[in-house]
């Protein structure tokens, strides 16, 4: 019998991924496919599991996009397909987001379906702009309105006028292209010329910005700043407060573009944004495994006469314990293995799969793992290296000056792919950063122009500062005549973060190549 799919309307938040619901995220894990337009967070669709269908389909202001219709018989298809659907709104599903239309259709076709409360941008935006769209003595409600209609007319329903009587404060979504039909309107309803207002752009994301003034300047403002969509507009006494958090954002504004895998830009992105960084991943490594080869499935096998497993990445614990499972044997066939690490996250990944490590440099880097576990090994000792292709030669090196028997196997690929459509822009970024060797040939490769920028002595305008996960990395950088500016002192992702925000606040950092390396 087939599977009955079923759609959830989840309400993506104001913005910031970190305000979506925990209901949500945890559906979001879950789902089979997910539909989301440029309200929602890309960050949100790192929650998904692999394989999950990711359709979008637009939705923005002055911008093609699906029709309502072709969205609602999406949904319609992949529920009939026997799947679990997310449907991911931004803000709330029902707060002029079109949930509504969207439910009926899944009613009327017979899908089950649930609507998941976000938080709306009515409030949020504001709140996070320092502005209280209630307080107490000064406002006792508030109103929130569409700033466009159905039709493409130049002109806003007869009642915009009335809305000009009312008391409390007033919110305006999406009505930035009509800002200045909605002063006009709420000025000819009675609103006084001097009434505070303000209009937010990306509110609650680290390039918010926000425009105050009064509806008789307002409009003049926002053409100055030229602010564009998306934006809230805030009309009323409480425009005028700026009840900002006082909690120091150290790398606010600052703009950072990431390559790497999903799960490195995730975590340094949660990293650096908490910080109050903009963060772009804009260079994907894919990772193509090979745990499942007729050679890794006789390593599984033959799991009991190695003494040692040395992993350098936590993708490479995850696929080889992945790998494991999958020939049907569990961890008692680890029973009499030993565990060198490379680093703090590869031991945390391990950590996840209930075993600690036996070994693990203070430094964090390949040679430094060879050089410290090689004295521990005797000649009987055998070792497996499960990791990517192209990894680090210094590691052999070290291991090799021991008498155990080395087996160097590759447990997976890395493939780099465009993330963003503005990959070679530099002046976009402040900071790119780089988490392998292999990431920094690759996005160079993909990107020959910002290559022939960074190397050029004579830059015009502004270049990004070039950041590493470690030496390997800053080496593969020299090797095409650029230097690294940042490269971390704890080769992980808590290092490299705080390596960027020290290089941010002007503080010298631990760079292996602070040099320009010379071309040859």
């Amino acid at each position: 019998m087939k599977k009955q799919g079923r759609v959830y309307l989840i309400g993506a938040g104001p913005g910031d991924p970190g305000l979506i619901t925990l209901k949500g995220m945890e559906l979001l894990k879950t789902c089979d496919a997910v539909v989301y337009d440029h309200l929602a967070s890309d960050a949100l669709l790192e929650w998904t599991q692999p394989g999950c269908k990711r359709i979008f389909v637009g939705k923005q202001i002055g911008h093609h996009s699906m029709k309502q219709e072709e969205i609602n018989s999406i949904l319609l298809n992949l529920a009939q397909e026997g799947l679990t659907v997310a449907r991911l709104k931004g803000g709330d599903p029902f707060v002029f987001g079109r949930g509504g239309e969207e439910a009926l259709a899944l009613e009327q076709a017979g899908i089950p379906y649930e609507s998941v409360p976000g938080v709306t941008s009515a409030v949020a935006v504001p709140e996070c702009a320092g502005i209280p769209v209630t307080h107490r003595e000064v406002s006792r409600s508030f109103h929130v309105i569409t700033g466009h209609t159905q039709s493409d007319r130049d002109c806003l329903p007869p009642d915009l006028e009335l809305y000009g009587t009312l008391p409390g404060t007033l919110v305006f979504l999406m009505g930035l292209k009509q800002l200045p039909l909605i002063v006009k309107g709420l000025i000819q309803g009675g609103k006084p010329c001097e009434t505070p207002a303000a209009v937010i752009e990306k509110g609650t994301l680290p390039d918010q910005r926000v425009v105050r003034g009064s509806l008789m300047n307002l409009e003049e403002k926002v053409m100055e700043a030229g602010l564009k969509t998306p934006a809230i507009i805030v009309v009323g006494e409480v425009a005028a407060y700026e009840m900002y958090s006082s909690l120091d954002k150290p790398l606010s504004g600052l703009r950072v573009g990431i390559t790497g895998t999903e799960h490195f830009a995730g975590k340094l992105k949660a990293s650096l944004e908490a910080k109050g960084a903009l963060c772009t991943w804009i260079y994907a490594m894919e990772l193509i495994s090979r745990e499942n080869t007729v050679e890794m499935r006789e390593i599984y096998r033959r799991l009991d006469t190695y003494s040692w497993v040395v992993f350098t990445s936590a993708n490479g614990v995850r696929l080889f314990f992945r790998g494991l499972l999958k020939t049907g044997r569990d961890f008692r066939a680890l029973g009499g293995l030993k565990f060198a690490v490379i680093g703090s996250g590869t031991a945390e990944k391990l950590y996840e799969y209930g075993f600690r490590p036996d070994y693990m440099p203070h430094e964090y880097s390949a040679k430094a793992l060879g050089r410290g576990l090689a004295p521990l090994l005797t000649k009987e000792d055998h070792i497996l290296i499960p990791r990517s292709r192209g990894g680090s030669k210094e590691l052999i090196r070290e291991l090799e000056r021991s008498e155990a028997s080395l087996k160097d196997l590759v447990l997976y690929e890395v493939k780099g792919r465009k993330q963003a459509d503005e990959i070679g822009r530099a002046e976009l970024y402040d900071y790119l950063v780089f988490a392998s060797a292999s990431g920094v040939t690759s996005f160079f490769e993909n990107t020959q122009s910002l290559l022939l920028t960074l190397q050029s002595e004579e830059k015009e305008g502004k270049t990004p500062k070039l950041a590493c996960i470690g030496h390997i990395t800053a080496s593969a950088l020299e090797a095409m005549g650029l230097k690294a500016d940042v490269t971390a002192k704890s080769y992980d992702i808590r290092g490299l973060a705080e390596a960027i925000e020290r290089c941010a606040k002007g503080q010298s950092v631990s760079g292996a190549l602070k040099r320009r390396a010379k071309k040859g």
